[in-house]
């Protein structure tokens, strides 16, 4: 059937589905060199067109027309896939070992200060109206989750939800921010804070700005070039490794980057992460500019490998 148009004035979508061949076809005739067509056909197959269209978009000469540049390859434009999905990795890495010592501390202070089940204080809570919410996300999160200590918790004891301590293990890190964002009392969101040397605004705005680029990396989104639009604050008189060497007005990767060398330096010391970074930009060859790499970046002190870490 037809698609009728609308009053909106809208266009109807008319475009047919290609087969891959005519994928390739499609291609060639816009100025890409192919030099393998069973090749491309089967990263076309695997990866999808619409996906890869992210990746070759830096190498369109007219976004109009999609014309290529003279000289781009297909090969190219898999690289750079490939390159922006070991990024990816590499920070999917690194968040998890900033959220689970985020989960513990935030679980270690509240049950310390306010008791086993302080979650369950609406009084502790910035917003009653947030708490609320986050409390029904995390029955949720609770309800979903398949682990031994969650039900020995619901069936043996009258409180609606596990401690503290065993709740916050099934926490996602959106929810730990959102958590940890509408707490109220300033003593504790500090000692919390204290931990990783920031302070508690500042983590605050940084486990929402880790969300936000854990999301995209959770989700295999494009990650290299992109701009975010949750960003993070920038240091004020601490932490003292990325105060200097921060990119204000940023909205890409870079700032990311370096609150995960911050948290990694805190939480594993012994870490290889910073030198794994290294390599892949190395390696890779892809430009920095396109990250939020400012000229000169390598001599950043932050980026040292040999940092003595206290």
């Amino acid at each position: 059937m037809a698609l009728q148009g609308s009053r909106s004035g809208k266009t109807a979508f008319a475009k047919a589905a290609l087969t891959y061949d005519a994928q390739v076809e499609l291609l060639l005739s816009r100025g890409m060199r192919v030099d393998d067509v069973s090749v491309a056909k089967f990263y076309l197959q695997h990866l999808n067109y619409y996906r890869l269209a992210a990746y070759w978009l830096p190498f369109e000469s007219d976004h109009t027309t999609h014309a290529f540049r003279p000289g781009t390859k297909f090969g190219d434009v898999l690289r750079l896939y490939v390159f922006d999905r070991e990024l990816r990795l590499l920070l999917l890495d690194a968040i998890e070992r900033v959220e689970v010592s985020v989960r513990a501390q935030w679980a270690y202070r509240m049950a310390h200060e306010h008791g086993p089940h302080a979650h369950l204080d609406k009084s502790l809570a910035r917003s009653v109206a947030n708490w609320h919410s986050n409390v029904e996300s995390l029955r949720r999160e609770v309800a979903r989750a398949d682990e031994r200590f969650v039900r020995h918790f619901m069936a043996a004891y009258e409180e609606p939800l596990p401690p503290i301590w065993a709740v916050c293990e099934v926490m996602s890190l959106g929810l730990l921010s959102k958590w940890y964002d509408n707490l109220k009392p300033k003593s504790t969101r500090s000692r919390i804070a204290s931990v990783f040397g920031v302070d508690e605004a500042q983590l605050a705005s940084w486990l929402r700005h880790l969300t936000s680029v854990r999301n995209v990396c959770a989700h295999h989104s494009r990650l290299w070039n992109r701009e975010f639009t949750v960003t993070p604050e920038p240091p004020r008189s601490k932490p003292v490794g990325p105060r200097g060497q921060w990119q204000v007005d940023s909205r890409n990767i870079f700032n990311a980057l370096l609150i995960l060398l911050h948290f990694m330096d805190v939480v594993a010391p012994a870490h290889t992460w910073r030198q794994r970074v290294l390599d892949l930009l190395e390696t890779s060859a892809q430009s920095t500019s396109s990250m939020g790499f400012p000229d000169g970046w390598k001599a950043l002190p932050i980026w040292s490998t040999e940092r003595t870490i206290r």
